[in-house]
Protein backbone atom coordinates (compact mmCIF):
# COMPACT_ATOMS: atom_id res chain seq x y z
CA UNK A 1 0.00 0.00 0.00
CA UNK A 2 1.23 3.52 -0.83
CA UNK A 3 -0.33 6.70 0.60
CA UNK A 4 0.45 10.39 0.66
CA UNK A 5 0.64 12.69 3.67
CA UNK A 6 0.28 16.45 3.40
CA UNK A 7 1.83 18.26 6.37
CA UNK A 8 4.99 16.94 8.02
CA UNK A 9 4.99 18.78 11.33
CA UNK A 10 5.40 16.91 14.61
CA UNK A 11 2.31 14.75 14.12
CA UNK A 12 2.53 14.26 10.36
CA UNK A 13 6.22 13.35 10.37
CA UNK A 14 5.73 10.86 13.20
CA UNK A 15 2.77 9.30 11.41
CA UNK A 16 4.88 8.90 8.26
CA UNK A 17 7.54 7.12 10.31
CA UNK A 18 5.03 4.81 12.02
CA UNK A 19 3.34 3.91 8.73
CA UNK A 20 6.66 3.12 7.07
CA UNK A 21 7.64 0.94 10.02
CA UNK A 22 4.42 -1.02 9.44
CA UNK A 23 5.31 -1.67 5.81
CA UNK A 24 3.16 1.03 4.21
CA UNK A 25 4.95 3.16 1.64
CA UNK A 26 4.49 6.88 2.30
CA UNK A 27 5.24 9.93 0.21
CA UNK A 28 5.02 13.16 2.18
CA UNK A 29 4.62 16.76 1.09
CA UNK A 30 5.35 19.81 3.20
CA UNK A 31 5.99 23.44 2.37
CA UNK A 32 9.35 23.02 4.12
CA UNK A 33 11.56 21.42 1.44
CA UNK A 34 13.94 20.11 4.11
CA UNK A 35 11.35 17.55 5.28
CA UNK A 36 9.29 17.08 2.11
CA UNK A 37 9.66 14.04 -0.14
CA UNK A 38 8.28 15.85 -3.20
CA UNK A 39 8.19 19.50 -4.32
CA UNK A 40 4.40 19.92 -4.75
CA UNK A 41 0.96 18.42 -4.23
CA UNK A 42 0.86 17.49 -7.91
CA UNK A 43 4.13 15.62 -7.54
CA UNK A 44 2.70 13.89 -4.46
CA UNK A 45 -0.32 12.65 -6.41
CA UNK A 46 1.85 11.54 -9.32
CA UNK A 47 4.09 9.54 -6.97
CA UNK A 48 1.27 7.44 -5.53
CA UNK A 49 1.10 4.03 -7.14
CA UNK A 50 -2.18 2.54 -5.89
CA UNK A 51 -5.14 2.45 -8.27
CA UNK A 52 -7.26 4.16 -5.62
CA UNK A 53 -4.97 6.79 -4.15
CA UNK A 54 -5.22 7.92 -0.51
CA UNK A 55 -3.98 11.32 0.66
CA UNK A 56 -3.95 12.06 4.39
CA UNK A 57 -4.10 15.79 5.20
CA UNK A 58 -2.39 16.79 8.46
CA UNK A 59 -2.26 20.60 8.44
CA UNK A 60 -3.75 23.31 10.70
CA UNK A 61 -7.55 23.49 10.73
CA UNK A 62 -9.48 26.22 8.97
CA UNK A 63 -8.32 28.10 5.90
CA UNK A 64 -5.15 26.05 5.46
CA UNK A 65 -7.01 22.72 5.45
CA UNK A 66 -9.69 24.20 3.21
CA UNK A 67 -7.07 25.35 0.71
CA UNK A 68 -5.37 21.95 0.61
CA UNK A 69 -8.69 20.16 0.08
CA UNK A 70 -9.63 22.50 -2.76
CA UNK A 71 -6.24 22.03 -4.42
CA UNK A 72 -6.45 18.26 -4.10
CA UNK A 73 -9.91 18.33 -5.66
CA UNK A 74 -8.29 19.64 -8.85
CA UNK A 75 -5.37 17.21 -8.76
CA UNK A 76 -6.77 13.81 -7.75
CA UNK A 77 -9.02 11.63 -9.88
CA UNK A 78 -12.43 10.05 -9.32
CA UNK A 79 -12.31 7.22 -6.79
CA UNK A 80 -9.38 8.62 -4.84
CA UNK A 81 -9.72 9.28 -1.09
CA UNK A 82 -8.84 12.34 0.98
CA UNK A 83 -8.59 11.95 4.77
CA UNK A 84 -8.55 15.02 7.01
CA UNK A 85 -6.72 13.98 10.17
CA UNK A 86 -6.31 17.48 11.60
CA UNK A 87 -8.40 19.14 14.30
CA UNK A 88 -10.96 20.59 11.90
CA UNK A 89 -14.31 21.82 13.19
CA UNK A 90 -16.83 19.12 12.31
CA UNK A 91 -19.09 21.63 10.53
CA UNK A 92 -16.35 22.10 7.91
CA UNK A 93 -16.39 18.43 6.95
CA UNK A 94 -19.63 18.57 4.98
CA UNK A 95 -18.19 21.32 2.77
CA UNK A 96 -14.91 19.45 2.28
CA UNK A 97 -16.86 16.33 1.30
CA UNK A 98 -19.03 18.34 -1.12
CA UNK A 99 -16.07 19.96 -2.87
CA UNK A 100 -14.36 16.61 -3.36
CA UNK A 101 -17.56 14.77 -4.36
CA UNK A 102 -17.95 17.12 -7.33
CA UNK A 103 -14.83 15.40 -8.70
CA UNK A 104 -15.84 11.89 -7.61
CA UNK A 105 -13.32 11.92 -4.74
CA UNK A 106 -14.27 10.34 -1.43
CA UNK A 107 -13.69 12.00 1.95
CA UNK A 108 -13.12 10.80 5.50
CA UNK A 109 -12.66 12.91 8.61
CA UNK A 110 -10.53 11.31 11.32
CA UNK A 111 -9.99 12.65 14.80
CA UNK A 112 -6.48 11.73 15.94
CA UNK A 113 -5.28 11.60 19.55
CA UNK A 114 -1.84 10.67 20.79
CA UNK A 115 0.32 13.74 20.31
CA UNK A 116 4.08 13.32 20.15
CA UNK A 117 3.77 9.94 21.90
CA UNK A 118 1.75 8.47 19.04
CA UNK A 119 4.85 7.39 17.15
CA UNK A 120 5.71 4.92 19.92
CA UNK A 121 2.31 4.16 21.45
CA UNK A 122 -0.01 4.51 18.47
CA UNK A 123 -2.84 6.95 17.86
CA UNK A 124 -6.46 6.83 18.98
CA UNK A 125 -8.54 7.24 15.81
CA UNK A 126 -12.16 8.31 15.34
CA UNK A 127 -13.37 8.13 11.73
CA UNK A 128 -16.35 9.69 10.01
CA UNK A 129 -17.56 8.81 6.51
CA UNK A 130 -18.88 6.01 4.35
CA UNK A 131 -18.22 2.51 5.70
CA UNK A 132 -16.96 1.20 2.36
CA UNK A 133 -14.38 4.00 2.17
CA UNK A 134 -13.32 3.34 5.76
CA UNK A 135 -12.71 -0.30 4.83
CA UNK A 136 -10.40 0.71 1.97
CA UNK A 137 -8.31 2.81 4.37
CA UNK A 138 -8.36 0.26 7.21
CA UNK A 139 -4.75 -0.93 6.68
CA UNK A 140 -3.66 2.67 7.30
CA UNK A 141 -5.78 2.92 10.44
CA UNK A 142 -4.49 -0.43 11.72
CA UNK A 143 -0.90 0.71 11.25
CA UNK A 144 -1.47 3.97 13.12
CA UNK A 145 -3.60 2.76 16.04
CA UNK A 146 -2.16 1.19 19.21
CA UNK A 147 -1.47 -2.52 19.37
CA UNK A 148 -4.31 -4.64 20.72
CA UNK A 149 -7.99 -4.98 19.85
CA UNK A 150 -9.03 -2.62 17.05
CA UNK A 151 -12.08 -1.39 18.93
CA UNK A 152 -9.86 -0.11 21.76
CA UNK A 153 -8.00 2.28 19.47
CA UNK A 154 -10.23 2.86 16.45
CA UNK A 155 -13.90 3.62 15.87
CA UNK A 156 -15.96 4.32 12.79
CA UNK A 157 -18.01 6.90 14.66
CA UNK A 158 -20.58 7.67 11.96
CA UNK A 159 -21.07 9.64 8.76
CA UNK A 160 -18.96 12.57 7.57
CA UNK A 161 -18.31 14.91 10.51
CA UNK A 162 -18.65 12.24 13.19
CA UNK A 163 -14.92 11.68 13.53
CA UNK A 164 -14.12 15.30 14.23
CA UNK A 165 -17.18 15.66 16.46
CA UNK A 166 -15.98 12.71 18.56
CA UNK A 167 -12.48 14.22 18.77
CA UNK A 168 -13.96 17.58 19.79
CA UNK A 169 -15.79 15.98 22.73
CA UNK A 170 -12.66 13.96 23.56
CA UNK A 171 -10.65 17.18 23.81
CA UNK A 172 -13.33 18.84 25.93
CA UNK A 173 -13.09 15.95 28.39
CA UNK A 174 -9.32 16.32 28.30
CA UNK A 175 -9.68 19.98 29.38
CA UNK A 176 -11.68 18.92 32.44
CA UNK A 177 -9.30 16.12 33.41
CA UNK A 178 -6.24 18.33 33.16
CA UNK A 179 -7.87 21.06 35.22
CA UNK A 180 -8.86 18.60 37.97
CA UNK A 181 -5.32 17.21 38.24
CA UNK A 182 -3.90 20.75 38.23
CA UNK A 183 -6.21 21.92 41.01
CA UNK A 184 -5.38 18.85 43.07
CA UNK A 185 -1.69 19.55 42.62
CA UNK A 186 -2.11 23.15 43.76
CA UNK A 187 -4.07 22.13 46.86
CA UNK A 188 -1.42 19.56 47.80
CA UNK A 189 1.21 22.31 47.68
CA UNK A 190 -0.88 24.95 49.47
CA UNK A 191 -0.39 23.61 52.99
CA UNK A 192 2.66 22.09 54.64
CA UNK A 193 1.08 18.73 55.36
CA UNK A 194 2.08 16.60 52.37
CA UNK A 195 5.88 16.77 52.10
CA UNK A 196 6.22 14.72 48.92
CA UNK A 197 3.69 16.07 46.46
CA UNK A 198 5.28 14.48 43.39
CA UNK A 199 5.52 11.12 45.15
CA UNK A 200 1.90 11.37 46.25
CA UNK A 201 0.67 11.92 42.72
CA UNK A 202 2.96 9.17 41.45
CA UNK A 203 1.42 6.79 43.99
CA UNK A 204 -1.93 7.47 42.32
CA UNK A 205 -0.75 6.13 38.94
CA UNK A 206 -1.42 2.47 39.77
CA UNK A 207 -4.44 0.97 41.45
CA UNK A 208 -6.35 4.18 42.21
CA UNK A 209 -9.53 5.26 40.49
CA UNK A 210 -7.92 8.50 39.25
CA UNK A 211 -5.03 6.79 37.45
CA UNK A 212 -4.58 7.78 33.79
CA UNK A 213 -1.96 8.57 31.17
CA UNK A 214 -2.53 12.29 31.78
CA UNK A 215 -1.65 11.78 35.44
CA UNK A 216 1.50 9.92 34.42
CA UNK A 217 2.48 12.85 32.20
CA UNK A 218 1.92 15.31 35.07
CA UNK A 219 4.12 13.20 37.33
CA UNK A 220 6.81 13.14 34.64
CA UNK A 221 6.67 16.95 34.44
CA UNK A 222 6.91 17.26 38.26
CA UNK A 223 9.87 14.89 38.40
CA UNK A 224 11.69 17.15 35.96
CA UNK A 225 10.69 20.37 37.76
CA UNK A 226 8.91 19.78 41.13
CA UNK A 227 7.81 23.42 41.51
CA UNK A 228 7.10 23.91 37.79
CA UNK A 229 9.14 27.07 38.23
CA UNK A 230 10.44 27.06 34.67
CA UNK A 231 6.94 27.21 33.16
CA UNK A 232 4.74 30.29 32.78
CA UNK A 233 1.08 29.94 33.80
CA UNK A 234 -0.21 31.09 30.40
CA UNK A 235 -2.33 28.29 28.89
CA UNK A 236 -3.49 28.42 25.28
CA UNK A 237 -6.46 26.54 23.82
CA UNK A 238 -6.70 24.87 20.42
CA UNK A 239 -10.33 25.82 19.85
CA UNK A 240 -11.88 22.41 20.44
CA UNK A 241 -12.81 23.25 24.03
CA UNK A 242 -14.70 26.30 22.76
CA UNK A 243 -16.49 24.22 20.13
CA UNK A 244 -17.46 21.67 22.78
CA UNK A 245 -18.99 24.38 24.97
CA UNK A 246 -20.76 25.89 21.94
CA UNK A 247 -22.31 22.49 21.18
CA UNK A 248 -23.40 22.14 24.81
CA UNK A 249 -25.20 25.48 24.60
CA UNK A 250 -26.83 24.61 21.28
CA UNK A 251 -28.05 21.26 22.63
CA UNK A 252 -28.86 22.40 26.19
CA UNK A 253 -26.39 19.92 27.66
CA UNK A 254 -24.87 21.08 30.98
CA UNK A 255 -21.06 20.97 30.90
CA UNK A 256 -20.02 22.77 34.10
CA UNK A 257 -16.63 21.03 34.42
CA UNK A 258 -15.51 21.45 30.81
CA UNK A 259 -16.79 25.05 30.72
CA UNK A 260 -14.96 25.93 33.93
CA UNK A 261 -11.76 24.35 32.60
CA UNK A 262 -11.98 26.45 29.44
CA UNK A 263 -12.60 29.65 31.40
CA UNK A 264 -9.67 28.82 33.69
CA UNK A 265 -7.44 28.90 30.61
CA UNK A 266 -8.77 32.35 29.76
CA UNK A 267 -7.97 33.49 33.31
CA UNK A 268 -4.39 32.26 32.94
CA UNK A 269 -3.78 34.81 30.20
CA UNK A 270 -4.74 37.85 32.25
CA UNK A 271 -1.91 39.75 33.89
CA UNK A 272 -4.62 41.50 35.88
CA UNK A 273 -8.27 40.51 35.94
CA UNK A 274 -10.68 43.37 35.17
CA UNK A 275 -13.52 41.29 36.58
CA UNK A 276 -11.78 40.73 39.90
CA UNK A 277 -10.89 44.41 40.07
CA UNK A 278 -14.61 45.13 39.72
CA UNK A 279 -15.40 42.66 42.53
CA UNK A 280 -12.82 44.32 44.80
CA UNK A 281 -14.27 47.76 43.99
CA UNK A 282 -17.80 46.59 44.78
CA UNK A 283 -16.73 45.10 48.13
CA UNK A 284 -15.13 48.44 48.97
CA UNK A 285 -18.24 50.37 47.92
CA UNK A 286 -20.85 48.41 49.84
CA UNK A 287 -18.80 47.25 52.81
CA UNK A 288 -15.81 49.51 53.05
CA UNK A 289 -13.53 46.50 52.64
CA UNK A 290 -9.88 47.31 51.99
CA UNK A 291 -8.41 47.11 48.48
CA UNK A 292 -4.80 46.52 47.48
CA UNK A 293 -3.06 49.16 45.34
CA UNK A 294 -2.43 48.10 41.77
CA UNK A 295 1.14 47.13 40.93
CA UNK A 296 0.78 49.36 37.89
CA UNK A 297 -0.57 52.32 39.81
Amino acid sequence: MHIGIVGLGKMGANMRTRLRAAGIEVTGYDQNPEVSDVPSLTALADALEDERRIVWVMVPAGDITRGVVEELAGILRSGDIVIDGGNSHYVDDAEHARVLAEHGIDYLDVGVSGGVWGLKNGYGLMAGGDAAVVDVAMPVFDALRPEGPRDEGFVHAGDVGAGHYAKMVHNGIEYGLMQAYAEGYELLTAKDVVHDVTGTMKAWTRGTVVRSWLLELLVAALEEDPSLGSIDDFVADSGEGRWTVDEAIDNAVPLPVISAALFARFSSRQVQSPAMKAVAALRHQFGGHATKPSADG
